[in-house]
């Protein structure tokens, strides 16, 4: 689980959501025979690597550090029914009173930096103000400071703490929750120094970087590491893709800087992934070609706008690929399609695969998602599409992502058949009259076939009873006779899979169906 890298200040409850709870699992010993490189190349390596090491991290962290700072917040702090920290003793006690006096002075954790550094109030007193602690960055001489989205999340006053002390209040220009990124604005009588941005794309796993930051409370903070990994997924946002280090980052370090040795960030650290909520090494930053673009849109327009295609998608199992026709398991299948959106508009169907957007491929579903968030709204792009195993390219108007995105409805095409239940493939099939839809709690609009039983001679499938079989294929099926026959069609054509689109508990989504001959 990742954990923001700030100093919290949030009630215990949200506290514990964001505590780290990892286990290992285990570990790997490695034993047996060695590959010995030759002589000329172990020197060849020995000679890169005493190229590419830096003797010393002390210049850049002289030329860096001025440019980053301190953020400190403070808000009204929330009721909260009685303390769950303080020991049950009774009210107005000595050693109630000794007891909150040691919290107010170390804090909840019993230090300084502690995650929450204000106590609450029993239940019916008024509660004063709490604060966290964070880091940031001049990215622009001009007074603009970046940091991370939860370090001034719900903040009612923001002060940035330069390195020589200097304390100004700062203003929220603008953030973005689903990045994590904020822009800040502060004043100064004296000129500020500012850092560049670095190319995060030209980045590779095992580059030295150097982090700054303001660890529990400790400011100017200098580590150092390497780029373990790209491309993390951590499930914080839509848009993930973080970089992952081994610099060492603490709470606190959140909203600062990561650096190439050529003084550029490359990254805007944010998360830590640890058992204890202290490094152990492993550490997540933005990366710098994400962040530059949120924040110039903060800068300009005080928020970010996106731009939206309105499809639902789903990741390509082997499974789903077999079923499609695909021969990997790359691209995104489209789930939903919502009314009157780009993707309507240009044609996408439910069930097309797509293969690629802007002319680059799409292997995942972050892909895509990604890029069509980059995308300008008005900007016209082709899609390449597999629609009953045939490729064919879509050309969507992209528009700006609304507030509110409207969900795909289920479309019906007719009353439902009257028939027979059926099994077929292991499933117990019929109709979805009204008693069924009733208990299912469906609406009107969900036309099919509702699984009563699966045989447990059927082994794992995809589907349980009360899902509704909306779709074989590309066949609307409104009778258990319609599945069966959709289901012989697909065998008869030597089909090992086939795809059905099903409807449970509301939500469609696809699912491969292995075919059993009878």
């Amino acid at each position: 689980m990742s954990t923001p890298a700030n100093a919290g200040r949030a009630p215990r409850s949200s506290r514990v959501r964001r505590t780290i709870a990892a286990v290992l699992l285990g570990t790997t010993v490695l034993t047996g025979p060695f590959l010995i490189a030759n002589q000329s190349t172990a020197a060849a390596a020995e000679s890169a690597l005493t190229q590419t090491m830096p003797g010393s991290f002390a210049d850049l962290a002289a030329k860096v550090s001025p440019a980053v700072v301190n953020v400190s917040t403070t808000q009204q702090a929330k009721a909260e029914r009685g303390n769950p920290r303080m020991p049950g003793f009774p009210p107005g006690s000595p050693f109630e009173e000794f007891f909150r006096q040691f919290q107010d002075q170390f804090g909840q954790n019993g230090g300084p930096g502690g995650d929450d550094q204000s106590e609450g109030p029993s239940e019916g007193q008024p509660r004063g103000k709490v604060g966290s602690l964070g880091s940031g960055f001049i990215i622009d001489a001009a007074g603009y400071v970046v940091t991370n989205n939860h370090v001034i999340d719900g903040a009612d006053e923001i002060k940035v703490t330069l390195q020589d002390g200097t304390e100004l209040p700062a203003t929220l220009v603008g953030r973005d929750a689903k990045t994590d990124i904020a822009l800040l604005k502060v004043k100064s009588d004296k000129a500020l120094p500012a850092l560049d941005w670095g190319d995060s794309d030209a980045a590779r796993v095992g580059d030295w970087v150097m982090a700054v930051g303001n660890p529990f409370g400790l400011g100017g903070t200098v580590t150092k590491g390497i780029i373990s990994a790209r491309g993390r997924d951590i499930h914080s946002g839509p848009y993930d893709d973080y970089l992952q280090l081994d610099a060492a980052i603490n709470r606190g370090n959140s909203g600062g800087p990561t650096f190439t040795l050529d003084g550029r960030v490359i990254g805007i650290n944010t998360a830590i992934y640890s058992p204890n909520g202290g490094s152990v090494g492993i550490g997540f930053a933005i990366p710098s070609n994400i962040a530059k673009q949120v924040v110039a849109q903060l800068k300009e327009n005080g928020h970010v706008e996106r731009g939206w295609l309105g499809v639902k998608i789903q990741e390509i199992s082997p499974e789903i690929a077999e079923s499609v026709g695909l021969s990997q398991t790359k691209g995104a299948l489209v789930a939903e399609v919502t009314p009157d959106s780009p993707a309507a508009k240009a044609g996408v169907r439910q069930g097309d695969v797509i293969l690629a957007y802007g002319g680059k491929p799409v292997n995942t579903l972050r892909d895509l998602t990604r890029r069509v968030a980059d995308t300008k709204a008005g900007d016209t792009v082709d899609m390449t599409v597999v629609r009953k195993g045939k490729e064919t390219t879509l050309t969507a108007h992209i528009a700006p992502l609304p507030a509110e995105q409207r969900m795909a409805a289920a479309e019906g095409t007719g009353p439902a058949a009257e028939s027979a239940v059926e099994t077929v493939n292991g499933l117990k099939l019929a109709p979805l009259d009204g008693a069924t839809r009733s208990r299912l709690g469906l609406g009107e609009g969900v036309k099919g076939v509702v699984v009563t039983s699966v045989s447990p001679q059927a082994g794992d499938l995809p589907v349980r009873p009360g899902d509704v079989i909306v779709k074989v294929g590309d066949h609307s099926v409104t009778s258990p006779a319609e599945v069966t026959k959709s289901l012989h069609e697909a065998e008869k054509d030597g089909r090992k899979a086939v795809l059905l689109l099903v409807n449970r508990g509301g939500n469609e989504s696809f699912v491969p169906l292995k075919l059993v001959k009878a």
